[in-house]
C-alpha cells in the first residue's frame, strides 16, 4: 500500500465532491486526490491522470456514462487491472449488490458516506480487502 495513494472519484452531487476533498486532502492529508464532476471524455481524462490512481471510486448514476459503463473501460486498460474499484452508492439492496459484484467491482460503499469509518476502510481496501458488507460499514 503505497504511504500516500493517488485517489480518483467520479461523482457528479457537489456537496459529495466537496464531502470527498474535505475528507481526503484536509483530515486524511492525501496529496493526490482527483474528482470528474461527470464521465464525459471519461477514458481520455482517466489516461491524462498523473500520477495513476492507486484506487478508483465511482459513482453508479453519473452522467453522461454510468458507473458500469465506466467500469468496462477502465477494465480495458492494462494498468489498471490490479487498482481496486470501488462503487459508491445510495443503492445498496441485495440486488444492486450482485451487479455490481458480476459486473467485476472490487467493492462497494454506502453513501452517505461514514466520515469516521472511512479512513479505516480506505486503508483495508488498499491493502487487498474486499469491502462489500454495508453493515460494517
Amino acid at each position: 500500500m503505497p504511504a500516500s495513494p493517488a485517489v480518483l472519484y467520479v461523482e457528479d452531487d457537489p456537496r459529495s465532491c466537496k464531502l470527498m476533498k474535505m475528507l481526503l486532502n484536509k483530515r486524511m492529508d492525501l496529496q493526490h486526490v482527483t474528482i470528474f464532476e461527470d464521465s464525459y471524455n471519461f477514458l481520455e481524462h482517466v489516461e491524462d491522470l498523473e500520477p495513476r490512481p492507486d484506487i478508483i471510486f465511482l459513482d453508479i448514476h453519473v452522467p453522461p456514462l454510468d458507473g458500469f459503463e465506466m467500469l468496462a473501460m477502465l477494465r480495458g486498460l492494462e494498468w489498471t487491472r490490479q487498482v481496486p474499484i470501488v462503487a459508491l452508492t445510495a443503492s445498496v439492496m441485495n440486488e444492486e449488490i450482485s451487479r455490481l459484484r458480476t459486473a467485476g467491482f472490487n467493492g462497494c460503499l454506502a453513501k452517505p458516506l461514514n466520515l469516521s469509518a472511512f479512513p479505516d476502510m480506505l486503508n483495508r481496501i488498499l491493502g487487498g480487502e474486499v469491502i462489500w458488507s454495508i453493515v460494517e460499514y
